[in-house]
Order: structure tokens, then C-alpha cells, then sequence
């Protein structure tokens, strides 16, 4: 129903418009209500954006919290790698011979590294494994008729892994060409 060409009673006017200018009740109402749905469908748009944004930070909060709940014992252990180093090298020097001292060494080795497996780390001992540069650092390369090259033929100093994140490489030696 257009009202735009019907007759409008110059009484009813507005003061100043000619009855051209006047808009009818009806088209007011149709442009009302456009914007009433642009502006509803903004707020939708609007409403959407903000959920989604919450949702990625809800999503990146958990990761962050999970992460720092992997690694929150990362400095200490990383203290006690020369702990390890100590108690692997006593041992290597108490030689095969067995000794109430020596057998408490190995239960404190082995209670430690329980209790800090336990907690997200394992030892990287890769002798006799192929020379892998994420998780190896080679101290010298020596020509080996036994291995093939590129084999771990001895551990230095054993390495060590946080939860799949390396902490400290192990310092290998590592077969040549012959």
C-alpha cells in the first residue's frame, strides 16, 4: 500500500511542508522498522565477535595454564642436573665392585630420578642411537670400524628432556667414516 500519491489535507501538514514533503504513516514505519533490523543484525554481528573473542581467549588461557603447569618445576630440576651428574659419576667411580656405599648411591640415583620422571623428566642416554642435533651435542667424532657413522659411540654427560622440551642436551661422542 503506497501512500506517497494520495492527497494530504493541508490542515494536517506540518507548518512550512507541502503536501509532496509529508511522509506517510505507513513508509515511516517501513523505515523504522529497516533500521530497527540493521541495527539488530549489527548487534548480532557484534554479540558473535565478542563470543568468538571470548572463546579464543578462554581456549588461550588453557593453554597457558596447561603449559605452565608442565614446566612450573623446570628451574628446579634443572638445578638438580648436577646433582645427577654427581651420583652418575660417583657411581662410574665406585667401579663393579659391590659396596654398602655404593648401593646407596644407586637407591638415592634411583629415588631421584623416580621422583623427577614423576614430574615430567627423563634422562637422555643415547649411546649406541643415531646422533640426533635436537637432543645431542657432539663433543668429537672418532672413525669407528663397529658402528656406522653418525652413531652415538659414548656419553659424556647424559641429557635430559622436560615434558618433551629439551632441558639440557647430551654431550656425545659420535662415529666418522672410517
Amino acid at each position: 500500500m503506497n501512500h506517497e500519491h494520495e492527497p494530504v489535507d493541508p490542515a494536517e501538514a506540518p507548518e512550512g511542508a507541502t503536501p509532496s514533503e509529508q511522509p506517510s504513516g505507513d513508509s515511516a514505519l517501513e523505515i523504522e522498522n529497516a533500521e530497527l533490523r540493521m541495527a539488530l543484525a549489527e548487534l548480532r554481528e557484534q554479540t558473535l565477535r565478542e563470543r568468538a573473542e571470548l572463546e579464543n581467549q578462554r581456549r588461550r588461557m588453557a593453554r597457558e595454564v596447561e603449559s605452565a603447569r608442565k614446566f612450573a618445576n623446570e628451574r628446579l630440576l634443572g638445578e638438580l642436573l648436577p646433582v645427577f651428574d654427581s651420583l652418575h659419576a660417583g657411581l662410574k667411580a665406585a667401579g663393579a665392585e659391590s659396596h654398602p656405599l655404593k648401593e646407596g648411591l644407586e637407591l638415592t640415583l634411583r629415588q631421584l630420578l623416580k621422583t623427577a620422571g614423576d614430574n615430567g623428566l627423563a634422562e637422555l642416554d643415547p649411546k649406541g642411537e643415531a646422533f640426533n642435533p635436537e637432543f645431542h651435542q657432539a663433543v668429537t667424532q672418532v672413525p669407528s670400524a663397529e658402528a656406522a657413522p653418525g652413531t652415538v659411540l659414548d656419553v659424556f654427560q647424559k641429557g635430559y628432556v622436560l615434558n618433551e622440551r629439551l632441558l639440557r642436551p647430551a654431550l656425545v661422542v659420535v662415529a666418522a667414516d672410517a
